[in-house]
């Protein structure tokens, strides 16, 4: 009995080791067909964005510059921007669940890595938390925000500026 789970053990490991290297070579292939696209080098400079990251978004929103008319279009295509419903006297905010999947996995994970990696990001994401929005929401509207910067980045051919980014959501210092 213990000679066929070390048999199992040992093939299991096999197929891991395997794997690994089929992933290793397809994230060479992915980097550099990635990096030789002229707008690598615009999708690198956001925060939280990698090759691999970057290589998703690219392929998801595509390379066509006309094909979003405004960074609304991006984000409602996207899946970030919440959808408005308001009657009367109500008025409430819902997430888009009806996006693509495979960039709105891409776009929670430069969130995520955006929180670390950019102070203006940081300071967005802790001010949705103070307001009361959960995890996943925080990061949805830092991921929404990111989208709104990748696209003036995009229309404009400039590569992210955190100063720019962020300052019209900079905290002013109180009066001393």
């Amino acid at each position: 009995m213990a000679a066929a789970y070390a048999a199992a053990a040992t093939a299991h490991a096999k197929l891991l080791i395997a794997l690994n290297e089929q992933i290793a070579a397809l994230e060479e292939q992915v980097s550099a067909h990635f990096l030789a696209h002229p707008d690598a080098e615009i999708y690198l400079s956001m925060p939280g964005i990698g090759t691999i990251t970057g290589a998703r978004g690219l392929a998801e929103f595509g390379d066509d510059p006309t094909r979003y008319t405004s960074a609304t279009a991006r984000k409602n295509y996207a899946g970030t921007s919440p959808i408005t419903r308001a009657s009367g006297r109500t008025h409430a905010a819902y997430a888009r669940f009806a996006r693509n999947d495979r960039l709105a996995d891409a776009l929670q994970r430069q969130a995520f890595s955006a929180i670390n990696a950019s102070p203006g990001a940081r300071r967005y994401y802790d001010k949705q938390r103070a307001r009361d929005a959960g995890y996943n929401p925080a990061l949805r509207q830092l991921g929404n925000r990111l989208v709104g910067i990748l696209h003036g980045c995009l229309k404009t051919r400039a590569l992210y500026d955190e100063a720019t980014a962020w300052s019209h959501h900079a905290t002013l210092a109180p009066a001393a």
